[in-house]
């Protein structure tokens, strides 16, 4: 049988995830593998119809697609995420219909689930029998075991395909509305007591939902905030996964993105992105940005901001989208998640009021420089994140390393003493019968009682 593996790592041959493909390749000699590099060629394959048209073909010719990318900031590279808008753009999701489909990643495993519902989303919108999907870490294939699995998944791939298995669906069809919001003049207007504010946008059009809610957000404000459409950032391309920027944060890239970045962004008080629901993500623009922007690395470059989201389109039906933009703020940023404003509800009243209060939450949390505590995706993320800067990554990422040790993101349990110490002490005492009945006695009451005592002499 033959499968078209769509690569999607800029890298082209080079990519982590086709040397898993690769290995699949060889154990399998009787298919046909047809690897067609999509973001390496992707300026091409926008420019060029007929490069485009040849994809499709190959894709109207084969028996499975083999979805194939490493993770870049929560989702797939930016650079494929625009080869699928053009699927749509060009109106050609019938080459995909019933085409049995696969995904294989690579990552460290940071929101790779985010990536995967992403994936799956796309496939069943583009009516195609999702088969099956496995996320490797980038060195699994030196583990036997993980070779083992890799052949089971491909196995299972294409006894799918060869025997025409039914295949389940996880995502409903996204269903988008025509309403047309009205706003009104803001009655109060907000100080901003000193902080800048910021709307980032990839459409400022004052015709659509979305630029009549950034306009009256921004009427929400005595002072005046600046509102920055991405499409004027001199962004010359998508992060190309060289990994330069790993040593001191200076992108490979010689246009004014890192200084728009810098200058802009990251002087902000609050940051509010805006954008339009685009299928399962918002636009491949936006998707450029949060690449383009990790020549920060790992850093959490607007730690202690306050971030939050205005979007227009069917977000409510898209939880794995929400997720992926409270993961932005959290888990990525360090920042506070303050909030994210729809226009689903279809009342133009009740947009203002929503509008109006979130411009307001924004000032006081900035004022009162308010971080909500991290929740288990963020606390889990930096565990990820610090385990691999602090091991196996820490040549490439040396400014995240640097930037770790100055802040105490090193935060390993081995670390605290005490606990340490007492935790022996506690198991071999619990070894007595007599004792461990008196333990486990006061386990329900203790833990309270203590905090009960600290409330109490504590402002």
């Amino acid at each position: 049988m033959k499968i078209l593996v769509l690569n999607g790592s800029p890298k082209g041959e080079y990519s982590i995830t086709l040397q898993y493909v690769a290995y699949i390749q060889k154990h399998f000699p009787q298919h046909e593998f047809r690897i067609i590099h999509v973001s390496q060629r992707i300026k091409k394959i926008e420019r060029d119809h007929q490069a485009f048209q040849e994809i499709i073909d190959e894709i109207r010719s084969a028996d499975g697609v083999l979805w194939s990318f490493g993770l870049w900031v929560l989702c797939v590279p930016a650079q494929y995420m625009r080869f699928i808008e053009l699927i749509s753009e060009r109106g050609v999701e019938d080459a995909f219909r019933d085409k049995y489909a696969a995904v294989i990643t690579t990552s460290i495993h940071f929101y790779d689930h985010t990536a995967h519902n992403y994936m799956r989303a796309v496939c069943e919108d583009l009516g195609m029998k999702y088969a099956d999907a496995i996320s490797l870490d980038i060195i699994d294939i030196m583990q036997k075991k993980r070779r083992d699995d890799l052949t089971i998944f491909a196995e299972n791939f294409f006894k799918a395909i060869r025997e025409q298995v039914a295949t389940s669906k996880l995502f409903k069809p996204l269903a988008f509305s025509d309403f047309a919001y009205q706003p009104a003049e803001p009655e109060v207007r907000i100080d901003t007591r000193g902080k800048k504010v910021l709307v980032l946008t990839d459409a400022y059009d004052g015709n659509t939902n979305l630029g009549k809610m950034i306009e009256r957000f921004r009427q929400s404000f005595a002072d005046e905030i600046d509102v920055i459409d991405l499409n004027d950032v001199d962004i010359r391309g998508a992060c190309l996964g060289c990994m330069r920027c790993g040593y001191d944060y200076t992108c490979t890239y010689q246009d004014g993105f890192a200084d728009f970045y810098n200058q802009r962004v990251r002087t902000a008080d609050i940051i509010v992105f805006a954008g339009t629901v685009k299928g399962r993500y918002l636009s491949s623009t936006w998707k450029t940005f949060y690449d383009r922007s990790f020549f920060w690395n790992h850093t959490p470059s607007l730690a202690g901001k306050q971030l939050g989201y205005i979007i227009s389109g069917p977000l409510r039906q898209n939880p794995n989208l929400i997720q992926i933009l409270e993961a932005s703020s959290t888990a990525r940023q360090h920042a506070n998640h303050v909030d994210i404003i729809t226009d689903e509800c279809e009342n133009s009243a009740e947009i203002d009021a929503l509008l109006q209060s979130f411009a307001e939450r924004l000032v006081s949390f900035a004022e009162k420089g308010y971080v909500r505590p991290q929740n288990f995706l963020g606390v889990g993320g930096h565990k990820v994140f610090r385990d691999n800067i602090w091991g196996r990554l820490r040549p490439i990422w040396q400014a995240d390393h640097r930037y770790s040790k100055e802040h105490g993101l090193y935060d390993f349990p081995q670390k605290d003493y005490k606990i340490r110490v007492l935790t022996p002490i506690l198991m071999l005492l619990t070894g007595i019968p007599g004792i461990r009945e008196k333990y486990y006695a006061n386990v329900k009451t203790f833990p309270a009682g203590r905090l009960k005592k600290l409330i109490e002499h504590v402002d």
